[in-house]
């Protein structure tokens, strides 16, 4: 952090925390350096996980877009913590927030690592082995992801770990190649073992609540079954009792993976069941696949199947237009909308 920018205080309503912000970094960043985990999810002023109401104060933002802050909400007071810079000491509302998460957030860290292996889960999945070569492990919460660098440049993309905490300098990424994709691109033919990369992480507030012992409904396609996997690893590690269901939304049976290891947790986990969800091609015989399956898009078949889940915390993620879909039929089943969780993994493929 440049020691150029005058520092200033933010106080934080309801939660009555402080911390003292340079003008150089964003509010979010200066919690996360003082160990405060404030609810956010891209960073990059896209997905209005981090919106808050600025009762007093200059904040003024880097560009986001307007459907993270529309711009009337902006006129009455809304801001992204994400993309604030705070120019004088500010008083800042916080709407969502984690009592459990804000005050034990994982320290955020540069790694170095190297890649232990590269291998194909599908004809567009991949999975990305890093072993870490510092000292000391990653220190996340299951379900968190961290950037990881573009080599040869300051770009980054985020990544969610599917290996869980207990996993010490392993970690493991699903990771969907996009043939422009700016690191995606690099699985094909570019990435080799041995290749350093530059991770800084944890990030991410798609974790397990302690304090909850409601059932549990995860929704998930595409690599969005990275942080799920990371979550049932954890839960099946720690002798977690509570009931799970996970609803998976696919093209067709070649974009399945990992049906072993998720027929295998059925078996480590108390009552524990996959549903994988086929929307274009389904197999003659659902036995042939070892798990039995649903056809339609993965939202139709949870309406279909949960007529009450008032008493669940439902955990979302997987592609954008995935995550929209179900939230509404979440709410109509009866969660509330902050037991809902979720992570969207937006594409930068196309910017």
């Amino acid at each position: 952090m440049s020691a150029m920018g005058k520092k200033h205080r933010v106080h934080f309503d309801p939660v009555d925390l402080e911390i003292e912000v340079d003008e150089d970094e964003t509010v979010l960043d200066a919690a996360f350096r003082q160990g405060i985990g404030l609810m956010h999810g891209c960073r990059e002023g896209q997905c209005s996980a981090c919106k808050s109401f600025l009762i007093d104060g200059d904040l003024q933002m880097d560009r986001y877009s307007t459907f993270a802050l529309a711009d009337y909400e902006s006129e009455e007071g809304y801001v992204l913590l994400c993309r604030g810079h705070a120019y004088s000491d500010l008083e800042v509302e916080l709407i969502n927030y984690d009592e459990d998460n804000l005050r034990n957030a994982k320290p955020i860290r540069d790694l170095r690592t190297e890649v232990a292996a590269l291998t194909d889960l599908t004809h567009d999945i991949s999975l990305l082995r890093l072993t870490i070569l510092d000292a000391a492990a990653l220190d996340f919460n299951a379900g968190q992801y961290v950037d990881i660098t573009i080599p040869g440049t300051d770009e980054h993309r985020s990544f969610s770990m599917a290996t869980a905490p207990s996993s010490g300098d392993e970690l493991s990424f699903i990771i969907k190649r996009y043939p422009d994709g700016k690191f995606s691109g690099l699985l094909e033919d570019k990435l080799d073992a041995g290749d350093e990369l530059a991770i800084r992480g944890p990030f991410g507030a798609f974790t397990l609540r302690e304090h909850s012992d409601r059932d549990l409904v995860f929704i998930g396609g595409g690599a969005g079954m990275a942080p799920i996997l990371s979550v049932l690893r954890h839960m099946a590690e720690t002798g977690n009792q509570r009931r799970a269901v996970y609803y998976y939304g696919a093209r067709t049976p070649k974009d399945l993976f990992y049906l072993d290891e998720l027929a295998e947790l059925s078996s480590r986990l108390t009552d524990f069941e996959f549903v994988p969800c086929l929307s274009e091609q389904w197999p003659d015989d659902w036995d042939s696949l070892g798990i039995p399956g649903e056809r339609g898009l993965v939202t139709e078949v949870v309406e279909r199947r949960e007529t009450d889940l008032a008493e669940k915390d439902a955990y979302l993620c997987g592609p954008p237009p995935m995550i929209d879909a179900a939230i509404p039929v979440l709410e109509s089943r009866g969660v509330p909308h902050e037991r809902i969780y979720f992570d969207k993994f937006t594409s930068t493929a196309s910017a």
